[in-house]
């Protein structure tokens, strides 16, 4: 074992101390730690050593804060044995030597000088305070850390410092006068921090209290200093300071000192609280204390009267209001803190003074000042329960008091009130009329909102202090709180609340508290004590309000579905509870009713998703009104109730909601009413009382009035036109009007708006029995013309909506069987057009308003247009005319346009439904409207397709409703099976039914102009569009076949079944669609064009593509597409029908959508249709065609500068790619060109193809460019040449790449370019596109492994695309390999090495590749060398263990070669094929193979590295039964180059040795190691984890394989020169572990002073922080070891110390000059 001698101990602890000022956080730490670990097993050691850097102090060593935090530590760990009085009296003299030579404080490394010498003195305190006594001066800098240091002791030791203290007060006293300002804190805190400890040291050890006269006189000296000097002082921090000492010291004076200080420190401490916040919670801390030292003393009566204590309470009461605005958590705890703080105060006070503080609290409440009212009621709040009794009989002086408050209008001052009342009513203070007083204020309260905030509260004032501003909405919380606490948990308020509560129902200021009062009445009702006799009392009150009044009030209130609180469900309950009020029959009504009601506003997310929910729910609120004046039928009480509704308008302002529900539900009262003057009466006040400037308010009138003209017509009638008759005639409103146009105009649009909105609602309620001649009285006067005069859009649409009731009237009385038609029907939609438009003045005007407006006219166009008599084609057109731009309206705003398009799709709807004479009229005119609206079904914006297919769709709905679903061919109305399974003709003709009956021909529906507008929308990006089109092509069809047929067709009953059947089948897709949207759109489509291909006639297939030009250009690209597949698909299904005229026509039409095709994807797509044209009917006429225009553009335009290019170009390269019509194209080219003479030039470049001027003929220069564009694309010709000879053309073109990338290096680009160049064009005739992709991609890439790269894509793009030209280009390649050019070799061995994964099946020529790539791993190129290996670990699975033997012996050779690119990859293939090899194969050469990986394993490569450490886990598979042990050897050697590497600084040379560790540990046959394999700090990544894996390791080495242990450490150890930082550091660790758990004498002799020594040594300097880092680790874990406890006992030499230092020193000032 190593002995103390041996072992440089203090040489290590003096290197750890220097690393303490090292420059890496991770070296200090490290180091600290030791160090501290060291400490607690030699501590006088440590502390020896960094005693003796600290001699030089902070100018010498950098971190001085890091050495005396060790000292401190090694002091604390210091036994009372080895304490040396001397040496501690040395450490405390270095640490106050630090600390006088500085002026400055409070730094890090004075902090850690204050925990040495408090750490001192927990051993040694009388040393560490004579050390500080001699610096107790008031001419030391140092005083204030001296003094620092002893409160510090005082906090940490109090039991050891009070017996001391006297001689602490004996030597700072006499320096106390002379301190300055600035020192003046520290002294006071230390003052603090002393009668802290001596509070504490009180209760610690009571019996031995060493607080003597002289301690007392001290203290008494200090307090008055304190108190009269330094509580005097300007600066603040010292007032602070000194404030928070006195209050220290107030509990260990003398009572007469105290009582004479009072009036000097009351005031001192008061002041204080005109500061910030945190400041005043000391004050109020030491305030605290001195109220207990002064009042509640146990040795005499109180020192204060109260009337001393008035100006304090004064002060504090401000301070319970001090705002916090601070989100901060740490200020909200100060502002908590001090509340409670504050209510301590009064608290002590209380207990002395009950009844002087309870006057006092009630007189500062009355004072009308906030900040003193807010703070009296919240401690009155708080002590009320804890002086309950001592303030028993001041109970009506505080209900005085609080009565006094009532009416303060601050709302913190009414927060605090409205929660001592509630602390007042648990103490059962609320009694009588003033409980009921108190009620009503929480009542009034909770009906606070944010909007009446300017009502009820006034400016905070500042006095001294922010107080927090309170929120309407807290204030409302709290009273809402309370009023429910109140009510459900003191059963004492019962006999208060009921049934006072029903009072504050009616009040309108109340109304916001409506919910809270109910929600209190239902738990009143729950809970309540005396059962029934709740409602009969209710009776005994005369003040309590009547049945009317409540039902009137609470019906209203229901108005809002969404109220807060969920006010109509309280609403609903009250009045189920209160039924009894109420006549009796309505009771079970509502016993049934109401939970309706309930359960409609029960989930109020579910109305909010409910646009009409408003409507809905007062349309509700009417009908339970109407239902239980049904029910009650007593009209004397009706009539009351009705009054009672007059009278609460004033409950209700003018902008209200409720105001306009009042006018329902008085206007339903009157509908059951006989009483004609009565309901004039009330019909008059209604009037009075509604503001009909305001739209809601005016249509809860104009509904009223409507409910009333139900049962009072003429009534109703008469007030209106008086109205009407009165406009403008006031005197009042004339003299106005000269004055000002808005005035009259404002007033004049409500006025209007409201008499229109009335005659409407009138007309709707009234009977339809007797509304003919009061609508034809108003249409046909001028009446309704001077309710038209209106500006404003709430006022258009009011009169519109009004034309629209009368309209709906007029309809309403059709269907009740009363009909008669509307007179001047065309004026009126005159009117409403006029009204919808915007008017020059309208200036900016809401948008919104305008669209809202257009909305409703468009609505009541429909209405009127639905009335007799019938449209006039001029009135058609006008109304069509102004209302179909409505569909390309912005989609935004959703909510507002949607509504628009719905009402102008129902009004289209509408004209065709009621214009037209028979079908044919009407099929004109859909046909009209659909032409119409193409341009929105075409548009390219998506909203606009969509409005336009639903408009279209809607109106083929309603046309085969009244044209052909009212009678099939034999007569039959309604549905019957005939309309599909009868030929029609057979039962002869329509012209011998009535004119009623006649039907329009399938010809007059244009059914191929209609097929080619709808069909692109069926592939429209949209899934509603392509729905709703696929549902108007079914119409169209389902139309056309129950339509006559042209007279003389003959149509085969085959063709009507296979009709029928593709209808049949659309409809199939159609129902596809609409169950199940997630289907491909293509293959919907598909099945679409399959079925017109069958339901369009000849005629129409003609029409439709006639018509295509339009649908191939579509705006939207995938509809495009369709309409082409569409045409694609007709041509072949239907092509042969075509006659030459109509094949000449579609073609020409197919090219005049190529010419306008922007997309070059869409052009193509549409050449394709041409071409199937050709394909499917006449190919020669096509291409005249095309030829004939193209001869056209050449004469006319210049074609090489067309943007996007040339048309016909693109047909010649579409032709020529053409699998059927390549060959007919070039022979009719060929033709074509066979009738003129052959222009000169080569026709293979177009860009050289020139055409003499003088040739005019357009056809022969198509010709031409047909013929060049031909082969340009790929024609036959050139693609069979290059067919034929393709082995050996891409063998060539593949060496070649090698000669011109060497060029290439060189500098010449030209060559490679022009190569690359034939390649592509080879590519694309032989139609090789995915290496035209890779040419196109890696070609011009200079690199060497880049195009090796290249050359290797290719062969392997070959061999997937041509396997059967493999062999043949491999035995071109092998016998290139024997060429003199380097680079041609190289391109060969590239192309060879792909080739070779692909030659399974290419037998004797794989032997012969095998033997040529194993013949050239000794070439002089290295790229050659590498190259050929890589192709021999490629052999294909089937026939590599053939050659196993062969490769793995290149592999070996190949290990050593001079090229590391040639070594990497003979590793990484080594990796490969081991995962194949069979055991006779790899045994032989195992342990060359490991020899040569551990030599790799050392490279500075890292790949190398990982691949090569992998290679090593790999060959652990072979290294079993007989070679087992010798393969284990290798694993002993390269175990520590694992372990080490296993944290190297590439992550994947840590997975590789992880993974290799896994798999050669089990061939160690250690339990141990296998357990490590799963631990955390294996698998971890994390620096602290790998050394926790490397102890554990050593400890598995030193127990299980101690004799390898010699080996580990020698390899270990020769890392430490390892040119990795990381893994130098890691063999430090690794070592150091090894030697701290091993016994072994002999291991421990050779290398524990060696590896100390180095440690010691050049390693702690080493430049790189992590191993210096992990030096100190190591020195630590060494010197902490068993093995070495003899250090541990050694005292260090202080002479050796001294001169250790010395040389040290002289070194670090060596150091210092050389830098210098």
């Amino acid at each position: 074992m190593a002995s103390s001698a041996s072992i440089p101990a203090p040489e290590a602890v003096q290197v750890l101390v220097s690393l303490l000022a090292d420059d890496s956080s991770a070296v200090r730490t490290a180091s600290m730690s030791s160090l501290k670990d060291i400490a607690a097993l030699n501590p006088l050691l440590v502390l020896e050593s960094c005693a003796t850097v600290s001699r030089g102090g902070r100018r010498r060593f950098g971190n001085m804060a890091g050495v005396f935090k060790v000292m401190a530590f090694g002091v604390h760990a210091l036994d009372k044995d080895d304490i040396d009085p001397a040496f501690m009296a040395k450490l405390a003299k270095i640490a106050t030597a630090e600390l006088i030579s500085s002026k400055e404080f409070n730094s890090d490394w004075q902090r850690a000088a204050t925990s040495l010498l408090v750490a001192i003195g927990s051993h040694l305190p009388d040393l560490m305070m004579e050390e500080i006594f001699l610096h107790l001066s008031g001419t030391n800098s140092a005083l204030p850390a001296m003094v620092q240091i002893l409160a510090e002791f005082a906090s940490t030791d109090p039991l050891q410092f009070i017996p001391r203290w006297k001689g602490v007060l004996s030597r700072i006293l006499p320096i106390l006068g002379n301190v300055r300002d600035t020192q003046r804190p520290i002294f006071a805190n230390a003052f603090k921090c002393w009668c802290q400890a001596a509070w504490q040291h009180s209760i610690d050890s009571p019996s031995h209290f060493p607080l003597g006269g002289d301690v007392m006189s001290y203290l008494n000296s200090a307090f008055e200093l304190l108190l009269r000097v330094w509580a005097a002082s300007r600066d603040l921090k010292v007032r602070v300071a000194s404030v928070e000492a006195l209050g220290q010291m107030v509990g260990l004076i003398t009572r007469t000192q105290l009582k004479a200080a009072l009036p000097r420190l009351v005031p001192t401490i008061l002041d204080l609280y005109k500061k910030d916040q945190e400041i005043a919670f000391l004050a109020t801390c030491s305030l605290h204390n001195l109220l207990n030292a002064s009042l509640l003393s146990e040795t005499g009566p109180p020192m204060l009267d109260f009337e001393d204590l008035t100006l304090t309470l004064s002060t504090l009461l401000p301070v319970v209001s001090i705002n916090n605005d601070s989100k901060d958590q740490s200020d909200f705890s100060i502002g908590l803190k001090m509340y409670n703080e504050v209510q301590r105060c009064f608290l002590t006070v209380g207990l002395v003074y009950p009844d002087d503080l309870f006057l006092f609290l009630v007189n500062k409440c009355r004072v009308k000042e906030e900040p003193l009212t807010f703070g009296g009621l919240c401690v009155l709040k708080h002590l009320l329960p804890r002086l309950f009794e001592a303030w028993h009989s001041k109970i009506p002086l505080l209900v005085e008091a609080v009565k006094s408050l009532l009416e303060e209008p601050s709302l913190g001052v009414r927060k605090a009130l409205s929660e001592l009342i509630v602390v007042m009513a648990s103490h059962c203070y609320l009694v009588g009329s003033s409980g009921e007083l108190f009620i009503e204020y929480l009542v009034r309260h909770c009906a606070l909102t944010d909007n009446n905030r300017g009502d009820l509260d006034i400016l905070n004032k500042r006095v001294e202090m922010k107080i927090r501003a309170v929120t309407p909405g807290e204030l409302r919380t709290v009273c809402e709180k309370g009023l429910l606490l109140v009510t459900i948990t003191i059963p004492e308020m019962e006999h208060v609340l009921w049934p006072f509560l029903l009072r504050m129902i009616i009040p309108r200021s109340y109304t916001g508290a409506v919910a809270t009062v109910c929600r209190c009445i239902s738990e009143l009702w729950r809970h309540r004590s005396y059962g029934n006799d709740m409602l009969s009392e209710c009776k005994t009150h005369p003040d309590i309000p009547t049945a009317e009044e409540l039902l009137a009030r609470l019906v209203v209130l229901l108005h809002d579905p969404l109220a807060r609180e969920q006010l109509p469900t309280q609403i609903l309950t009250v009045l189920c509870l209160l039924a009894p009020l109420f006549p009796k029959n309505v009771n079970l009504f509502w016993q049934d009713e109401i939970p309706k009601m309930k359960a409609y506003v029960s989930d109020t997310e579910d109305l909010k998703q409910d646009p009409s929910c408003q409507d809905t729910w007062d349309d509700m609120i009417i009908n339970f009104l109407a239902e239980s004046l049904d029910f009650i039928q007593d009209a004397d009480w009706v009539m009351s109730l009705g009054n009672v509704f007059a009278k609460h308008y004033e409950l209700y302002t003018s902008d209200d909601e409720h105001a306009a529900l009042l006018h329902r539900c008085l206007g339903i009262l009157l509908q059951k009413v006989n009483d004609r003057a009565y309901v004039s009466d009330k019909i008059d006040l209604m009037y009075k009382k509604a503001n009909i400037a305001i739209p809601t308010n005016r249509l809860g009138l104009a509904k009223a009035m409507g409910l009333v003209a139900a049962s009072h017509l003429d009534t109703v009638l008469e007030k209106l036109k008086d109205i009407l008759d009165n406009v403008g005639q006031s005197i009042f409103q004339r003299i106005m009007a000269l004055f000002s146009d808005s005035f009259r105009t404002e007033d004049s649009d409500d006025i209007h708006a409201a008499l229109a909105l009335m005659y409407g609602y009138a007309a709707k309620y009234a009977p339809s029995t007797v509304i003919e001649a009061r609508i034809n009285a108003l249409v046909g006067t001028n009446m309704l013309s001077r309710l038209l005069n209106v500006h404003h859009p709430r006022a258009k649409q009011a009169v519109i909506t009004a034309i629209d009731l009368l309209g709906s009237a007029v309809i309403n009385a059709a269907e009740t069987g009363a009909p008669f038609p509307l007179k001047r029907r065309d004026v009126l939609l005159d009117y409403i057009l006029t009204l919808m438009g915007r008017d020059d003045n309208d200036g900016f005007a809401d948008y919104n308003e305008l669209l809202r407006t257009q909305a409703i006219a468009i609505s009541a166009c429909t209405t009127l247009v639905s009335v007799e008599p019938k449209l006039t084609v001029e009135t058609r057109n006008h109304v069509l005319k102004a209302t179909l731009g409505f569909f390309a309206v912005p989609n935004d705003p959703v909510d507002v346009v949607n509504p628009l398009i719905e009402n102008l799709i129902t009004l289209l709807c509408a004209i065709l439904l009621t214009s037209g004479e028979d079908g044919r009229s009407r099929a004109e005119l859909l046909l009209l409207m659909l032409r119409q609206i193409d341009q929105f079904v075409s548009s390219p914006i998506e909203y606009q397709r969509k409005r336009g297919c639903l408009a279209v769709h809607e109106m083929l709905l309603k046309f085969r409703m009244i044209c052909v679903s009212g009678h099939c061919a034999l007569g039959c109305q309604g549905s019957c099976a005939h309309n599909k399974q009868i030929d029609r003709i057979v039962f002869g003709n329509f012209s011998k039914l009535p004119s009623a009956f006649v039907l329009p021909s399938r010809e007059a529906l244009c059914l191929g102009d209609r097929v080619i507008v709808y069909l692109p929308r069926c592939a429209d990006v949209n899934s509603e569009v392509r729905k709703i089109s696929a549902e108007i092509l079914d119409q169209l069809f389902s139309i056309s076949l129950s339509l006559p047929r042209p007279a003389g067709s003959l149509i085969s009953s085959e063709d009507i079944e296979l009709s029928y059947s593709a209808l049949s089948s659309l409809e199939d897709v159609i129902a596809i669609l609409r169950n199940d949207t997630s289907i491909d759109p293509s293959e919907v489509f598909n099945r679409i064009v399959s079925s017109l291909c069958i339901l369009l006639t000849k005629d129409e297939l003609v029409a439709t593509l006639h018509g295509c030009s339009v649908a191939l250009n579509d705006k939207i690209k995938q509809s495009a597409e369709g309409a082409i597949q569409a045409v694609v698909e007709f041509v072949s299904r239907r092509g042969r029908e075509l006659s030459e005229f109509d094949i000449s026509r579609t073609t020409q039409s197919l090219i005049s959508a190529t010419v306008h095709a922007s997309d070059k994807h869409l052009r193509v797509e549409t050449l394709g249709a041409i071409s199937s044209l050709a394909e499917n009917t006449s190919p020669s006429t096509v291409f005249d065609e095309v030829l004939a225009t193209a001869g056209k553009d050449i004469v006319s335009k210049d074609i090489s500068r067309l943007r996007g290019g040339w048309p016909m170009q693109d047909a010649f390269y579409a032709f020529s790619q053409h699998m059927v019509l390549s060959v007919t194209f070039l022979e009719h080219v060929m033709s074509a060109l066979s009738q003129t003479p052959i222009v000169k030039g080569d026709a293979y470049r177009v860009e050289d193809s020139q055409v003499d001027n003088n040739i005019e003929n357009g056809n022969l220069q198509a010709a031409i460019f047909a013929l060049t564009a031909f082969f340009r694309g790929g024609g036959k010709i050139g693609k069979r040449a290059a067919e034929q000879n393709y082995a050996s053309v891409l063998s060539e073109l593949t060496l070649q790449l090698g000669s011109c990338h060497s060029l290439a290096n060189s500098g010449q680009q030209e060559p490679l370019r022009n190569l690359l160049t034939a390649f592509q064009a080879f590519c694309e005739c032989v139609g090789d596109l995915e290496m035209g992709k890779i040419l196109a991609r890696d070609g011009e890439l200079s690199e060497n492994e880049r195009w090796i790269n290249l050359i290797g894509d290719i062969a392997g793009c070959i061999s997937i695309k041509r396997p059967k030209e493999v062999q043949n280009i491999c035995l071109v390649l092998t016998k290139s390999l024997d060429r003199p050019l380097k680079y041609q070799r190289e391109a060969a061995a590239a192309a060879l090495s792909e080739f070779v994964h692909y030659s399974g099946g290419l037998g004797s020529c794989l032997e012969q590749m095998v033997e040529v790539l194993c013949r050239h791993v000794s070439d002089e190129s290295s790229t050659v060398r590498r190259l050929c290996l890589r192709g021999l670990v490629q052999i294909p699975s089937i026939h590599i263990l053939n050659y196993t033997s062969q490769v793995l012996g290149v592999i070996l050779a190949l290990l050593d070669d001079s090229d590391e690119s040639v070594q990497l990859t003979a590793v990484s293939c080594l990796l490969m094929i081991l995962e194949s090899s069979p055991d006779d194969a790899v045994e032989p050469i195992l342990l060359n193979l490991s020899v040569r990986l551990r030599n790799l394993q050392a490279s500075m490569n890292v790949k190398m590295r990982a691949n090569s450490f992998a290679a090593f886990g790999a060959l652990s598979s072979y290294g079993i039964g007989a070679l087992k042990d010798a393969f284990v050897e290798q694993v002993h050697a390269a175990l520590p180059c694992l372990v080490l590497h296993l944290h190297d600084e590439d992550a994947g040379v840590r997975l590789a040795c992880r993974n290799t560790l896994k798999r050669v540990f089990p061939l160690m046959e250690i339990e141990g190691l296998l357990a490590l394999l799963n631990t955390q700090s294996f698998l971890s990544d994390h620096r602290s984890d790998y050394e926790d894996f490397l102890r554990d390791i050593a400890k598995q080495f030193i127990q299980h394989l101690p004799s390898r242990v010699d080996t580990y450490m020698a390899a270990t150890v020769q890392a430490f020169d390892a040119p990795w930082p990381a893994i130098q550091a890691n063999a430090i660790y690794f070592s150091s572990s090894i030697l701290s758990l091993s016994d072994n004498h002999h291991i421990l002799a050779i290398y524990h002073a060696q590896v100390f020594g180095m440690l010691v040594g050049d390693l702690s300097r080493s430049p790189d922080a992590i191993v210096r880092a992990t030096c100190s680790s190591a020195l630590g874990l060494l010197l902490k070891s068993s093995n070495t406890l003899s250090w541990r006992a050694v005292s260090p030499d202080r002479s050796d110390s001294t001169s250790r230092n010395h040389d040290l020193e002289s070194t670090q000032n060596q150091q210092i000059q050389t830098e210098t």
